[in-house]
């Protein structure tokens, strides 16, 4: 990729698959859009750029992407795959590209602090990324499998078909209240429609929304 083509590229500002940092000051943030970027769509950051998709680029840039790697080795689990560019702007500064591919039935995490074993996980939805729920993490982990996924069409699948239906979208909370179930009963239904291609969900900073497809 040339100059021109990430202008172009960082002109259409940043989206689902697209993130822009100017520096590697905050790795650990960084981090956390690759992570979402694995495990919904895959996507591209570009270091160097600035917030409004200027690409000024960043001076030192090897040193700067040195330290975005080593960030990407001590926190996300498992091993993320990924590649790297990077692009001139003038004799000084420069610009890394980190593409990553969206995960193939993995989950994948950041560790907030590098001596703990546990991870958390984050998904992307459009100009965010986002702590995953547990359901989010069950679809991702489970979605490309290749099972079959079976459900029977009883009154729980009714109401929340009804629910999603009526009002657009459902959370779990709303289904709970619906029809009078433990949330555990409404997160297996909701899981297993999704994973059944029937509903499908929509990551939110508080509460999922499950809409039809």
């Amino acid at each position: 990729m040339d100059l021109n083509a990430i202008k172009r590229l960082a002109h259409q500002g940043e989206g689902q698959k697209l993130e822009f940092k100017k520096k590697a000051n905050h790795p650990e943030k960084i981090v956390k859009e690759l992570v979402a970027f694995a495990n919904s769509d895959g996507g591209t950051l570009l270091l160097g750029v600035d917030d409004d998709g200027t690409a000024s680029g960043v001076r030192s840039v090897e040193g700067e992407l040195f330290i975005v790697e080593e960030s990407i080795k001590e926190r996300i689990r498992p091993r993320l795959n990924y590649t790297t560019e990077l692009v001139k702007v003038n004799e000084k500064k420069g610009i890394a590209i980190i593409q990553v591919e969206p995960a193939q039935g993995k989950v994948f995490g950041v560790k907030e602090d590098t001596d703990r074993k546990y991870a958390t996980t984050y998904v992307r939805k459009q100009d965010e990324s986002l702590k995953a729920s547990k359901e989010m993490r069950e679809i991702i982990e489970r979605r490309n499998k290749g099972k079959d996924i079976q459900f029977t069409y009883d009154e729980k699948v009714k109401t929340a078909i009804s629910l999603a239906e009526s009002n657009g979208s459902i959370t779990i909370a709303e289904f709970v209240a619906a029809a009078k179930i433990s949330r555990f009963i409404a997160s297996r239904v909701l899981v297993r429609l999704v994973l059944a291609n029937v509903m499908e969900i929509i990551p939110m900073p508080i509460q999922d929304e499950y809409i039809l497809k």
